[in-house]
C-alpha cells in the first residue's frame, strides 16, 4: 500500500509542477517578447547546421583541446610503456619515444593536419604550464627519496665514485663544447654559459629510474646495490647544486653578477634548513597521532610552491626549489609515503607525460639532416657514455669494488632518463642550446637510459662463466621461500621451516621475503624500513642457529610479486601464513579492513580473528588469491594456520585422500631434521596401498620407531586428542575432506599446517 502511496505522491507532484511550469513559460512567451527580435530555427536542415557549427566550435575551443590532447598523451604513452615491458625496458623510456612520436619528428612530419589540429601551437602554452606543474610535483617526490642519513653513512666511498663520475664527464662536456660552440650556439651566447652547461648535461644522473631498474633486477639485495643508489643520490643533489650555479650564471650574464644570485641562493638554503626544517619537524611531531590530516598535507604543499616560487625569484630555476623541499621535509618515513602516495599518481600518470611531450613537440630529428649533423650527434653519445660509464667505473674500482660491480656501477649511473630532459629543457629555454643541439642531446638521452638494461644483462653473461660451480651447488640446495608481512609472522613461519631443515642446513636454503605495498620507484628509507621488519626476524634465526637470505620488494601487487619471485628462484617449497597479507583474507571480514589493520599488533589481531571464528564468520584460508598462488606456482605450497604455535614435539598427520603420498616426503624431513613425535591418522589405508607411501613410513621408523606412530580407521580421533598436539600436517584434499566431514574438529585443531603438491 505504501509503495502505490509513494508512486501516487510523485506521479502528482511532477505533473503539478510541470504544468505550472510550461504555463509560465507560454505566458512569457506570448507577453514578454513584444518588440524584441527573436530569431527560430525554421527547418531542420538550418538545425542541424546550427548544431554541427557549435560542435566544431565546442571541439576546437582551448578547454577541449586540452582535455583531448590529455587523452592522447595517456594512450601513447600507455601503449608505448607496454611496448617497453616486453622487451625489458623501463617506462620512461616509453615515454620519450611517445613524446617524439607525438611531436615534429614523426606525427607532425607525415601527418602535418592532424598535429596542427591537436597540438596547435597557441595549446602549447597551456601544456608548458601543466608540465611544469607536474615536474615541480615530481622534483619534491625526487627530494623526499633522499635520505640525507644513509648518504652521511655511506658517504666515503658513495662520494668518490660520485663525484668521480661528474668531473669526468663535466670536463669531456666542456672540452665538447669548446669545439661545436661556433656551430651549435646562438649569437647571444657566451661561451662560459654554454661550456658549463653541456658539462652538468653530460654529469646528470637519473636517480628515480636508477633505482626502480635497481630494484627490478634484484641488484638491491646485492652488496653493489645500496652503494650505487647511494652514488646516485649524491650525484643528484651535487648536479642539481651545480645546475642552480650555472643557471644563475647565464641569467647574470657574467661571473661577477651571479655571485649575488648565488648568494641568495646560498642563504635560502640555510634558511630552508636551519629555520623551516625544524618547524616542519615540530608540526609532523604534534600530527603524529593524527595522521595526515587536510591542514598538515595544505602546510606541506604550501611550503613546496613557496620554495619553488623562491627560487624561480632568485634566478636558479624554481624545480630546484621544488627538490631541495622535498629534501627538508620530515624524515617521518610514514608521513613521506603518505604524502608521496598523494602525489605521485596523478604526477606520474598525467602531468608527467605532458611535460615528454612538450618536450617531443620542441625535439625536431628531421634538422639533424646532414652527415656532419649525425657525426655530431654520435660524438655526443660517445662524449656522454665514455665519461658517466668510464668515470663512475675506474672511481669505483680505485676505492675496492670488484670489476664486476664496477661495471654495474658505471652501466647504472650512465642512466639519464627525465633528468636529462628536464635540465635541456632548461638550457633551451635559456636560449643556452639550438634547436639541432637540443635534438642531439634528446637522443643522447634516450639512447644512455635504453642502454642500462642490456648492458646489465651482457655484464652477468660475462661473469656468468666464474660462478657455475656455486650455481650447480645452488641448484641441488632444498629451498624454501617464506613470504611474511609482519615480523611476528615471519618469526614464526621460520620457525616452521627451521624444523624442516635444521640438521641439513649446508644441503638447503631458507629465503625470508617481505612485501611492502607502494610504487616500485618509492625508495625513501627503504633501509631503515627493511632493517625494522627483519631485525626480529633475524634475532629469531640467531637463536635457532639458521642461516636464512632475506629479500625486500617494494610492490603494487602482492599476488603477482610472489609467484613472479617464487618461479623465478626455482624453490622447492613455498611456506605462506594465513595471516597478514590482504590475498588471504580478502574475501572474509578482516580483508575488508586490512589496510587500516596493518599498523595493529599480531598478538590483537589474533584475538580478533579468534573472535569472528566463534561468531562462525570466518573464511577459509582459500580465498581466489590463494588459490592463484598454488595454481601458478611451480612448486608444494605450505598455508600455515597460527593458533599459538609455540613449539613443535607432537606432530598429527591425518591422510584422507589416495594422492596424499607427497605428504610423506614432508613427514620424512620432519623426522630426519627435528626431534619430533609424529602420529599418522591413515583413514584410508595409504600406507597399505601406496609402495612410494610405505618407504616413506619405512624411513621414518628407521630414524626413530619410538617417535612415530601409525593409526587406522578403527581409532577414533576427537577434539582432546587434537588439543594434545602442537601442529596438524594435511594436505589440501585431506583438509577439504575432514572439513566436509568433521567441521567442529577442524575448528578446534591446533596450529595447522595445508600443504599441496
Amino acid at each position: 500500500m505504501k509503495k502505490y502511496k509513494n508512486l501516487l505522491f510523485y506521479i502528482i507532484a511532477i505533473g503539478s509542477f510541470a504544468l505550472i511550469l510550461f504555463i509560465i513559460l507560454q505566458l512569457g512567451k506570448a507577453n514578454l517578447e513584444t518588440g524584441r527580435t527573436i530569431s527560430e530555427q525554421v527547418s531542420g536542415e538550418t538545425a542541424w547546421g546550427d548544431f554541427k557549427n557549435s560542435l566544431l566550435h565546442n571541439i576546437a575551443v582551448p578547454f577541449a583541446i586540452l582535455m583531448l590532447q590529455i587523452i592522447v598523451i595517456m594512450l601513447v604513452v600507455k601503449v608505448f610503456n607496454w611496448i617497453c615491458k616486453k622487451i625489458g625496458q623501463t617506462s620512461v623510456i616509453g615515454e620519450i619515444a611517445a613524446g617524439i612520436v607525438l611531436g615534429p619528428s614523426l606525427l607532425g612530419l607525415y601527418f602535418p593536419e592532424i598535429s596542427h589540429f591537436l597540438f596547435p601551437v597557441s595549446s602549447l602554452v597551456n601544456i608548458n604550464l601543466l608540465s611544469q606543474i607536474g615536474l615541480i610535483l615530481f622534483m619534491f617526490i625526487v627530494g623526499m627519496e633522499l635520505n640525507l642519513n644513509v648518504l652521511k653513512n655511506r658517504a666515503h666511498s658513495a662520494v668518490i665514485i660520485s663525484h668521480a663520475s661528474i668531473i669526468f664527464p663535466f670536463t669531456l662536456g666542456a672540452l665538447l663544447a669548446y669545439f661545436i660552440y661556433e656551430d651549435f650556439t646562438h649569437a647571444h651566447s657566451g661561451f662560459i654559459p654554454f661550456a658549463l652547461f653541456m658539462g652538468i648535461a653530460m654529469s646528470i644522473t637519473a636517480f628515480p629510474v636508477l633505482a626502480r631498474i635497481v630494484h627490478e633486477k634484484g641488484i638491491n639485495k646485492t652488496l653493489v646495490g645500496p652503494m650505487v643508489i647511494t652514488c646516485a643520490a649524491i650525484d643528484d643533489l651535487t648536479a642539481w647544486c651545480l645546475l642552480a650555479a650555472v643557471i644563475a650564471i647565464a641569467k647574470a650574464g657574467d661571473f661577477t653578477s651571479s655571485l649575488y644570485v648565488i648568494f641568495m641562493a646560498v642563504i635560502y638554503v640555510i634558511i630552508m634548513f636551519k629555520v623551516v626544517r625544524p618547524i616542519l619537524k615540530n608540526m609532523a611531531d604534534n600530527h603524529h597521532t593524527k595522521g595526515m590530516t587536510k591542514s598538515m598535507m595544505g602546510g606541506l604543499v604550501l611550503v613546496l610552491f613557496l620554495s619553488a616560487y623562491t627560487t624561480e625569484a632568485i634566478g636558479i630555476h624554481a624545480l630546484f626549489g621544488a627538490f631541495l623541499a622535498g629534501v627538508i621535509m620530515p624524515s617521518n618515513i610514514r608521513l613521506r609515503n603518505l604524502l608521496t602516495e598523494r602525489i605521485e599518481y596523478v604526477t606520474l600518470i598525467i602531468l608527467l607525460p605532458l611535460f615528454f611531450v612538450f618536450t617531443g613537440l620542441r625535439t625536431e630529428i628531421g634538422l639533424l639532416n646532414s652527415s656532419h649533423l649525425w657525426l655530431t650527434c654520435f660524438v655526443v653519445i660517445a662524449v656522454a657514455v665514455a665519461g658517466k660509464f668510464l668515470g663512475s667505473a675506474v672511481a669505483a674500482r680505485f676505492v675496492g669494488q670488484s670489476w664486476k660491480d664496477s661495471l654495474i656501477i658505471g652501466a647504472l649511473m650512465n642512466t639519464r632518463g627525465l633528468m636529462e630532459l628536464v635540465v635541456l629543457n632548461i638550457g633551451l629555454d635559456l636560449g643556452i642550446l639550438t634547436p639541432e643541439l637540443f635534438a642531439m642531446m634528446v637522443i643522447m638521452a634516450l639512447v644512455t637510459t635504453f642502454m642500462t638494461s642490456p648492458s646489465l644483462n651482457i655484464l652477468d653473461k660475462i661473469f656468468k662463466k666464474k660462478h657455475d660451480e656455486a650455481a650447480l651447488l645452488e641448484q641441488k640446495k632444498f629451498k624454501v621461500l617464506v613470504p611474511f608481512a609482519s615480523s611476528e609472522t615471519g618469526r614464526k613461519l621460520l620457525l616452521l621451516a627451521n624444523y624442516l631443515v635444521k640438521k641439513r642446513q649446508s644441503q638447503s636454503e631458507i629465503t625470508l621475503l617481505h612485501l611492502s605495498e607502494g610504487n616500485p620507484m618509492h625508495q625513501y628509507n627503504i633501509d631503515q624500513e627493511e632493517k625494522r621488519i627483519f631485525q626480529p626476524v633475524q634475532e629469531e634465526a640467531h637463536s635457532l642457529q639458521q642461516d636464512i637470505r632475506t629479500m625486500f620488494e617494494v610492490t603494487n601487487n602482492f599476488q603477482s610479486s610472489i609467484i613472479k619471485i617464487a618461479n623465478k628462484g626455482e624453490y622447492d617449497f613455498l611456506l605462506i601464513g594465513n595471516k597478514g597479507y590482504t590475498y588471504t583474507y580478502s574475501d572474509g571480514l578482516l580483508g575488508r579492513f586490512s589496510n587500516s589493520l596493518s599498523y595493529i599488533p599480531d598478538y590483537i589481531l589474533s584475538i580478533i580473528q579468534n573472535q569472528i571464528k566463534k561468531k562462525g564468520t570466518f573464511d577459509a584460508p582459500f580465498d581466489d588469491r590463494t588459490r592463484s598462488i598454488i595454481s601458478k606456482t611451480n612448486m608444494s605450497v605450505g598455508i600455515f594456520i597460527d593458533k599459538g604455535l609455540i613449539s613443535m614435539r607432537n606432530i598429527f598427520v591425518p591422510i584422507f585422500d589416495e594422492e596424499d603420498i607427497f605428504v610423506g616426503e614432508f613427514m620424512e624431513r620432519l623426522t630426519e631434521n627435528s626431534y619430533v613425535r609424529i602420529i599418522l591418522w591413515d583413514r584410508i589405508g595409504l600406507s597399505d596401498k601406496s609402495i612410494e607411501f610405505v618407504k616413506s613410513v619405512k624411513t621414518i621408523k628407521s630414524v626413530n620407531p619410538y617417535l612415530f606412530q601409525l593409526w587406522n580407521n578403527n581409532i577414533p580421533v576427537d577434539s582432546d586428542i587434537l588439543k594434545k598436539q602442537d601442529l596438524i600436517l594435511i594436505s589440501l584434499n585431506s583438509w577439504k575432506e575432514l572439513d566436509a566431514k568433521k567441521p567442529n574438529l577442524l575448528r578446534e585443531a591446533p596450529s595447522t599446517l595445508i600443504l599441496t603438491n
